[in-house]
């Protein structure tokens, strides 16, 4: 014996005929959610800055402990490694305490560590020292402060160690985060997803009965009788009504010019 499967068939066009219909609700919907996004990121995110400075690592001998190194000019990847080697000194907590009660900051290690970042420019032997606060003053006070600091203590634990300052931190003109373009585009298209999939999942639900065609394929039975619309039925009255009336008006017309 064969077994019957339900099957739900899906009519695209369908449900693009019902979003279509509830556009008004889409783009309502579109608007209210990239005001909001745009509001919430403008009024009610903290900004945030960062103060960028760059140092150079400059080492021909160097000796840490008991191990001596040589590095010549060409060997790139040994210097990659001494400023990783200086990133990790500089994020010591010796380090950023001495930073602390240099510049006089309220934070503990903890917090001034999760302010600071530091890379690589470019595969090079040169550094960067970011660092993102509140307040875009004091970004540029504590970045200048670790670059100040840092040869110093370098020295102190790497022999024969050379680092110089390249590029002092400025105050910092505009924010990095919040991006307002980002949270209104994410809001526009998030509330766009959610108006569209809404009216779609009201579509799927609904048992209304729409066409003749729905009927066959769902129930397999025959239509009998169609009931028009009353919308439908109120147009042609108007339509005969119009008719009527100009035939009448033709006749009248007539009827005046054959007595004149």
């Amino acid at each position: 014996m064969h077994e019957e499967k339900d099957t739900i068939e899906i009519d695209l066009s369908a449900l693009l005929y019902a979003v279509w219909k509830r556009i008004w609700l889409v783009v309502g919907a579109v608007l209210l959610g990239a005001a909001m996004a745009f509001s919430y990121a403008a009024f009610f995110v903290t900004p945030l800055y960062q103060a960028r400075a760059m140092m150079y690592v400059n080492n021909s001998s160097i000796s840490v402990g008991n191990t001596s190194l040589s590095i010549s000019s060409g060997e790139l990847s040994a210097a990659q490694s001494l400023v990783k080697t200086y990133i990790v000194i500089m994020e010591s907590r010796q380090n950023l305490n001495a930073v602390i009660e240099q510049a006089q900051l309220p934070y503990t290690y903890e917090e001034l560590v999760e302010m600071i970042s530091a890379f690589p420019v470019n595969d090079t032997e040169v550094f960067e020292i970011v660092v993102t606060s509140q307040d875009p003053a004091e970004a540029e006070r504590i970045a200048n402060t670790i670059a100040q600091i840092l040869p110093e203590k370098i020295s102190e634990i790497v022999e024969g160690s050379s680092v110089k300052i390249v590029d002092y931190a400025i105050v910092p003109a505009y924010p990095v985060s919040p991006s307002v373009t980002a949270y209104t585009l994410v809001g526009f298209l998030l509330a766009g997803a959610v108006s569209v999939g809404l009216i779609i999942i009201l579509e799927l639900l609904s048992d209304s009965i729409r066409s003749e065609d729905y009927l066959m394929q769902t129930y397999d039975l025959p239509v009998l009788a169609v009931v028009p619309a009353m919308q439908q039925i109120k147009k042609k009255r108007r339509k005969v009504r119009s008719y009527f009336k100009l035939k009448r008006i033709g006749r009248k017309k007539t009827h005046v010019l054959e007595s004149y």
